[in-house]
């Protein structure tokens, strides 16, 4: 087992009614609540409302800031930051999925440093030595972001989308009300979930490095994962599976299923990309290219891709790399069977020639980075990903 770091600070108020807490856990963090959220559903629902009238009832003064963006973006960030500075704001609340929550940490990093260009700080270019608190509603299961290090921005005029992980990204607390996710599309939920299985699978599939019980969690996520996430497609108004799918959100993004191991987010940096460039949704890019992604490495790693088959798919097979690739199969078959896209044609997309590259070229930052803790992928072998994806 491999040394490391767990940190999970995140007070998580969990099931009905969770929303009329926000007030309360808000209270604890200053008197001046910034409240992100999207375009306008969290209007509709009625559920903004009850968000503001539990922050008054804690007598938390607040404003709102609306127009978080599926794939969130510098500029928006931007504005709101300079916002969230004029009012005074003590903490930032991200109402919505995992957009408006990354949005909302994003702006509490800009606030808290004026003068300072935000992407400067996403890129690394400066440091981040402090932030504003901040807390989220979560509407939807998918990113995780309600309790992981972790938020990603898109910079419109370059293209690029980046994420930052840092502790200042971990929430305060995360109201969840399950319930919440009955209203989600079915394409959203079905993306939500495919992107919490990756998020689980990017921590799987680390080489030579013996973590069983971090192994046996992962696992029993993943079948979780799978057998409600059929239930809620069949059903949104299934509470206790809505409820198995939003915890394993959380769980799936807050570093638990990669302690001892590490993580390898090589098939989020080619989603990111696609994102990035044709804009489509992130859970349904990452679905996109993973089987693709499999086929590539499976044979340098066949020894996890034979339990994941064992223990996820209850695969038995002599032979290694039929069980490994049966596995890979039912990944693929899961992922069009709740409706996701398992290649760039399913995507809507059919990059040309020099699209590939340039994605790959992207992913890989112009070639100066080696993707993938399995074998060291560069641009060469990642455009051939995006090609067998297509």
């Amino acid at each position: 087992m491999n040394d490391f770091r767990y940190f999970s600070p995140t007070e998580v108020v969990f099931g009905r009614d969770a929303e009329n807490k926000t007030g309360e856990l808000a209270a604890k963090y200053g008197g001046g609540a910034f409240v992100v959220y999207g375009k306008g559903s969290v209007i509709k629902s009625g559920l903004l409302d009850r968000v503001t009238s539990s922050l008054e009832k804690s007598k938390v003064r607040y404003t709102l800031f609306g127009g978080a963006q599926p794939n969130p973006t510098l500029a928006h960030a931007e504005e709101g930051a300079l916002k969230a500075r004029e009012f005074g704001a003590d903490l930032v609340i991200g109402v919505g999925g995992g957009s408006a929550i990354d949005t909302a940490k994003a702006i509490a990093h800009g606030a808290a440093n004026p003068g300072i260009p935000l992407w400067d700080i996403w890129t690394k270019k400066a440091p981040l030595c402090r932030s504003l608190a901040v807390g989220a509603v979560l509407t939807m299961p998918a990113a995780g972001s309600e309790m992981s290090d972790s938020a990603v921005l898109t910079n419109e005029a370059t293209g690029k989308k980046a994420g930052i992980n840092t502790d200042f990204n971990r929430c305060k607390f995360a109201a969840v009300n399950p319930a919440l996710g009955a209203t989600v599309p079915k394409f959203q939920l079905a993306a939500g979930i495919a992107d919490i299985m990756m998020h689980t699978l990017e921590r799987y599939f680390i080489p030579e490095s013996r973590a069983r019980l971090t192994d046996e969690i992962a696992e029993g996520l993943l079948r979780t994962v799978i057998e409600n996430g059929r239930a809620v497609l069949s059903d949104p108004n299934d509470y206790d599976a809505m409820c198995e799918i939003f915890w394993a959100s959380g769980l799936s993004h807050n570093n638990l299923t990669e302690c001892g191991r590490g993580k390898d987010f090589s098939v989020h940096k080619l989603g990111h990309a696609l994102s990035a460039k044709y804009g489509v949704t992130h859970g349904a890019s990452l679905a996109a290219v993973w089987g693709a992604w499999a086929k590539e490495l499976y044979r340098d790693c066949l020894p996890r891709f034979c339990r994941y088959a064992e223990k996820v798919w209850g695969v038995k097979a002599d032979d290694p790399e039929c069980a490994a690739k049966e596995g890979i199969a039912r990944t693929v078959g899961f992922f069009a069977s709740i409706g996701m896209p398992t290649s760039l044609r399913g995507l809507g997309i059919e990059p040309t020639d020099g699209d590939l590259r340039a994605l790959a070229l992207d992913a890989t930052m112009n070639d100066t980075v080696k993707l993938s803790r399995i074998k060291p992928l560069g641009a060469d072998e990642i455009e051939r990903i995006y090609r067998n994806a297509k």
